[in-house]
């Protein structure tokens, strides 16, 4: 577990995997730092890392709609006062509901009040539920609170639109467009070649990126310890592709972006986030090179109407 917050007070605590921060985590952690707010309490956000269901159901391995770092950022956006990262490992989910609820809200965190979803579940085997949670409320002193979940917002529901490509609905769930995140790689330097220099973008493993095609966004460069800090903060409307190129043959599947109109880039090494707005078309295979730029052409002017 992170570090210690004990003798620091007591706290309002809502606790959640929180995979996307998407609209309906965001209607539960705002309204844990609202109660913080009016008791003047602290606000804590309990997570946990990696994916219980990589240590639940091993090879599960769902695919991260947001990575640790930026969970935490969006967390902490919501105006969350201290974001605990409990290490989920194969003991902890084996332990037992009032055993978790004593060591964590009780001992550690001191809750007042501990806010979550109304489909809450915890303990072993997922054995503790909301009025599991209330009974325990009872015995060590902290009150609970319940928000409705919305309909048709998960995260494995956003991951299914991903797996589909339409971004525009899983931006509607989210409350912002999908994003991923990696370091900008040597490629084959095609876009180059074409004239439209693209960085391509090494996503961590099990990153949900969406289905193969053209889209319109935005890249950004991200902050990130010990990379080169180049551009940082900086974000510029991108034609992104996502897929293997079926015009060129023996192609790993890729995240490449286009800044438009930027060919001075240079952006090796450098951590970026790719942001995707709207899906523009499928991707095909062009019978020459004249008419992929051609097409190229007509993806960029697409992107900057969207994104403009």
């Amino acid at each position: 577990m992170g570090p210690s917050v004990q003798g620091s007070g007591r706290s309002v605590v809502t606790i959640g995997v929180y995979d996307g921060v998407h609209r309906g985590h965001q209607r539960v952690v705002e309204r844990a730092v609202g109660i913080a707010r009016e008791r003047d309490l602290r606000s804590v956000a309990v997570t946990f890392e990696p994916h219980p269901d990589e240590v639940v159901r091993p090879g599960a391995h769902p695919h991260r709609l947001t990575n640790p770092r930026r969970r935490s950022e969006l967390l902490a956006g919501l105006g969350v006062a201290e974001i605990d990262v409990v290490e989920f490992t194969l003991e902890l989910s084996r332990t037992s509901p009032e055993d978790f609820v004593q060591s964590v809200l009780g001992e550690r965190l001191r809750a007042a009040v501990v806010v979550v979803g109304e489909d809450f579940r915890f303990g072993r085997d997922a054995g503790g539920d909301v009025d599991t949670l209330r009974t325990l409320g009872e015995k060590y002193d902290f009150e609970v609170e319940t928000v409705p979940i919305l309909d048709a917002i998960s995260s494995t529901a956003i991951r299914e639109l991903l797996v589909t490509g339409d971004v525009e609905g899983a931006a509607a769930r989210l409350g912002r467009p999908h994003r991923v995140e990696g370091v900008v790689v040597r490629g084959y330097q095609r876009g180059r070649q074409l004239g439209f220099p693209t960085a391509n973008v090494e996503t961590p493993q099990h990153t949900a990126i969406p289905a193969d095609g053209v889209y319109a966004g935005w890249l950004e460069c991200v902050p990130v310890a010990n990379l080169p800090a180049l551009y940082q903060g900086e974000r510029w409307p991108a034609a992104i592709s996502v897929g293997t190129n079926p015009t060129f043959e023996g192609v790993p599947r890729t995240v490449e972006a286009y800044a438009l109109d930027r060919d001075d880039l240079e952006l090796y090494g450098v951590h970026v986030a790719v942001e995707f707005g709207a899906r523009l078309r499928g991707n095909t295979r062009f019978d020459s090179i004249e008419a992929l730029i051609a097409q190229i052409h007509a993806d960029v002017d697409a992107t900057r109407r969207l994104t403009s």
